[in-house]
């Protein structure tokens, strides 16, 4: 991978990467605000080539990130919920479970951090909150126990 900036002035660079560019603007969207966008997107995404590599489609998808951070500079991540709110023809076992292979295996985004912050996500599929703020089995605060409605077998 191989990604860069050019500065525009006004606090406005030109970032290209291998497959396009855009404009980040600093005084619209901070740097900070980016990486938080880009993590949720990361996860976001993995859900959705999950769901369509099984032949299922998914929709009125939203995904939504509470971050805290610390008080001290550099102000780094303590704790990130990710709430997924989503529809599909898929049972909720399957909905979780794509969940779970995105934030234990396969974001990038989320496993670069995982060690240093606190990660919980919520779930609510076809309306109804399947997962409320339960914490992935890897990362920062330890190993959680967790019932993935396969007997562990996502996640163990």
């Amino acid at each position: 991978m191989h990604v860069s900036l050019e500065y525009l002035g006004e606090k406005k660079f030109e970032a290209n990467t291998t497959k396009s560019s855009y404009i980040l603007d600093c005084k619209e969207i901070t740097p900070v605000e980016y990486f938080a966008t880009g993590i949720i997107g990361c996860t976001g995404i993995d859900l959705v080539v999950m769901a369509e590599k099984d032949g299922y489609a998914v929709s009125n998808y939203k995904v939504f990130a509470e971050i805290e951070r610390q008080m001290e500079v550099p102000m780094k991540f303590a704790s990130l919920h990710i709430i997924y709110e989503f529809d599909g023809s898929f049972d909720a076992v399957k909905a979780k479970r794509y969940i779970l292979a995105s934030l234990e295996s396969y974001c990038t985004t989320i496993n670069s951090i995982r060690d240093s912050v606190k990660i919980n996500y919520t779930i609510v599929y076809n309306g109804e909150k399947i997962a409320d703020k339960e914490g992935i089995a890897s990362g920062a605060g330890g190993s959680i126990e967790m019932d993935d409605g396969f007997g562990g077998a996502c996640c163990s």
